[in-house]
């Protein structure tokens, strides 16, 4: 079931050690089926170059196992808590990767010193409180802190990133790792100034409407 599901969110896992933003079996990737409402996401540590589309595990939204041969993601009840608060999500991403997760690391938040981060993120990417893994915790916490971002900063653990599509979360985990590694380079050189709240309206409105070809 779920096949062309399937096999995205498994393309979208593999690449998260591709793009140097998990290591060994940590993080993972999920999408949800918008006619079903059935979630897949990657099985509990199961090496990512080992994954196929079969190894995939299918759940509804109160974590049932509808299909699959492995054990979910210890994060599921954390996907599944943002699925039913957020309607519009369509995927979710989990990472570790080394820059946005050293913020997460010392519970700061990434302000807007980049017009990256204006365009991408529409302000500055939030950090949450810490929150136990395993359970709906750090998921009540993406809920709560992440407001219009993409991406939200676990406090001492990692990364959660949201989107419509599987691409959307994946974009949001690639730039929020890059956006992080600059502005850490950028603290080490000096203190950069954020960006005017008007502006950062301004370009985020502006990306969103006219970057990109129009289909």
């Amino acid at each position: 079931m779920l096949e062309d599901l399937k096999a995205i969110v498994c393309k979208y896992n593999k690449l998260l050690p591709e793009r140097g933003l998990v290591t060994m079996t940590s993080g993972n990737c999920s999408g949800r089926d918008s006619e079903t409402g059935l979630v897949v996401i990657k099985p509990s540590g199961v090496d990512f170059e080992e994954l196929t589309p079969e190894d995939m595990v299918v759940v509804d939204l109160d974590g049932k196992i509808i299909e699959g041969h492995f054990k979910p993601s210890v994060d599921t009840a954390t996907h599944l808590y943002i699925y039913r608060h957020m309607h519009w999500v369509g995927s979710i991403i989990h990472t570790h990767s080394n820059y946005a997760t050293a913020f997460a690391a010392i519970g700061k938040p990434i302000p807007v010193y980049l017009t990256a981060i204006a365009d991408e993120f529409g302000g500055a990417i939030p950090v949450s409180e810490y929150a136990r893994i395993g359970g709906e915790e750090i998921g009540r916490e993406v809920v709560e802190k992440i407001g219009k971002s993409p991406a939200i900063l676990m406090k001492n653990h990692g990364v959660f990133t949201i989107g419509k599509t599987v691409r959307d979360a994946f974009k949001a985990a690639v730039m929020v790792e890059d956006i992080a590694k600059t502005v850490y380079l950028a603290l080490m050189l000096g203190q950069p100034e954020e960006l005017p709240p008007e502006e950062v309206e301004r370009a985020h409105l502006q990306y969103k409407t006219k970057y990109g070809q129009e289909t």
